[in-house]
């Protein structure tokens, strides 16, 4: 793994950067607005403008790298996320703040689909797996430290916005003095929609539930915990360690997806998820040493639907359309996760904070009835489905090329099907 790291470190570097930088504004941003007592609908619309913008990037970012090639582009687009952190502190409309934020959102999938497409070229096929691990490792940690710099800064001036565009300025270093030859420009994969819902429903719902509760933790749970009366920097640890909690169960999550049916795992954690959530929804007030804890359980499961949804959907669908899934995924992803923040924020304006985890209850328990063993039953799985587990990160801090690093999949059909020319009603 050492050699790993050395090998990679300009890219993992970059990636660090900017997670720190797109971790840290995503909560200064909610407490900021909740500092100056803002409609938490407003909260919940940024939050869901930059998963737009991130959703959006899947298709433009492939254009502007076919166009102007990888060092351009990701040139390009730290310069837009850059200019659009510093339009937040310039500008008090918030109005042009979704528009800002959908900007970063744009121009992050942008430089992770150039990130993601390197590491791919540049990486044996006998060391994918490791190399993916590596750069989730950078996206988990860069979300941690960007939650701890409130620790450290807890007051929420506009130093914060000048260290997130401090951060993206900075991951141009990296990219810049690499010296691995730049990859091929690849082409946008068709996301075949109709085929995928006809396939693999059930894990399509499972990845709309992630990106619905997913998307609200991110955009709502720093205003959650500021309403219960946590101060800036106690923010920042809860959240740092909700986010350690989605990396750490990576791995026994793994373990057990190679064992245990996928399908069952997957209801299970709904299961679990719905009780968990429940004394957050139904306490008004939450002593700080319950808070933590229950934080901590709710983020392991909520964390672990989507990497069990890729996997399952694997199982199911032929080695060719491998890549148009990861696609259509991240999409499904990206709708849920714009919805989401939208309707727990016009929820908690209306019933209160507590209404953030009751909502997040109520996702899970409609994914306890939609993937169910009778349904699971009538599947059945290719011949040549994968066979181990794979971690991934599960907060849309990766792009549709993602696929392309997963070991499971072969890499000559991987190349084959981004170069393939993109049908005209894609």
């Amino acid at each position: 793994m050492t050699s790993i790291w050395k090998s990679f470190r300009s890219l993992y570097f970059a990636t660090l950067l900017m997670l720190i930088g797109s971790g840290l504004l995503s909560t200064y941003l909610g407490l900021r607005l909740a500092a100056d007592n803002v409609d938490t609908g407003w909260i919940g619309a940024l939050m869901a403008a930059n998963y737009f913008g991130l959703v959006l990037g899947g298709k433009v970012g492939h254009r502007l790298i076919a166009r102007v090639g990888h060092m351009r582009a990701y040139v390009s687009s730290a310069g837009v996320v850059s200019a659009a952190v510093l339009g937040h502190g310039l500008i008090d409309w918030l109005p042009a703040w979704l528009v800002l934020r959908a900007l970063v959102g744009l121009g992050m999938m942008c430089q992770y689909m150039v990130i993601e497409s390197w590491l791919n070229e540049q990486a044996q096929a006998s060391q994918r797996g490791r190399v993916f691990s590596g750069y989730m490792i950078a996206c988990y940690l860069g979300l941690m430290l960007g939650q701890l710099t409130l620790v450290l800064h807890p007051a929420l001036g506009l130093e914060l916005l000048m260290l997130v565009a401090l951060c993206f300025a900075l991951c141009l270093v990296p990219v810049a003095m690499t010296r691995r030859s730049h990859p091929a420009p690849m082409r946008p994969v068709s996301l075949e929609p109709r085929f995928f819902i006809r396939k693999v429903p059930q894990s399509l719902t499972t990845v709309l539930v992630s990106g619905l509760v997913i998307g609200s933790f991110y955009g709502l749970a720093p205003l959650h915990a500021s309403l219960l009366g946590l101060s800036t920097m106690q923010v920042g640890l809860y959240m740092a360690s909700c986010i350690a909690a989605g990396l750490l169960v990576q791995w026994p999550l793994g373990w057990l997806s190679d064992r245990y049916d996928r399908g069952g795992l997957i209801r299970n954690c709904a299961v679990l998820l719905t009780l968990a959530s429940l004394p957050l929804a139904l306490m008004p007030e939450v002593p700080l040493e319950l808070l933590f804890p229950l934080g901590f359980v709710l983020s392991m499961l909520q964390f672990s639907l989507y990497p069990l949804a890729v996997a399952f959907s694997n199982d199911y669908i032929e080695a060719e359309h491998r890549v148009s899934l990861t696609a259509m995924l991240l999409v499904t992803f990206g709708i849920g996760a714009c919805l989401g923040p939208l309707t727990a924020g016009l929820l908690i304006r209306e019933l209160g904070p507590n209404m953030l985890y009751a909502f997040v209850s109520l996702c899970a328990f409609v994914l306890i009835f939609r993937v169910h063993p009778e349904t699971i039953k009538q599947m059945q799985p290719v011949q040549n489905a994968p066979l181990q587990h794979v971690a991934v990160p599960d907060n849309m801090t990766s792009s549709p090329l993602s696929a392309a690093l997963d070991p499971r999949v072969d890499e000559h059909m991987v190349q084959e099907q981004m170069q393939r020319p993109e049908p005209p009603d894609a």
